[in-house]
């Protein structure tokens, strides 16, 4: 989940989340799952 001021802040915001997840796992050798789509879900 992310938040931002607009719709586009909010997904800069999630992929800024999703990169930092990536390099966490990459950091400490956890596997990191291919991509299964372009799922993209506002509330």
């Amino acid at each position: 989940m992310a938040h931002g001021e607009s719709d586009e802040a909010a997904l800069a915001n999630a992929k800024e989340a999703i990169q930092l997840w990536i390099d966490t796992a990459a950091e400490f050798g956890d596997p990191i799952p291919e991509p299964k789509g372009r799922r993209l879900m506002y509330a």
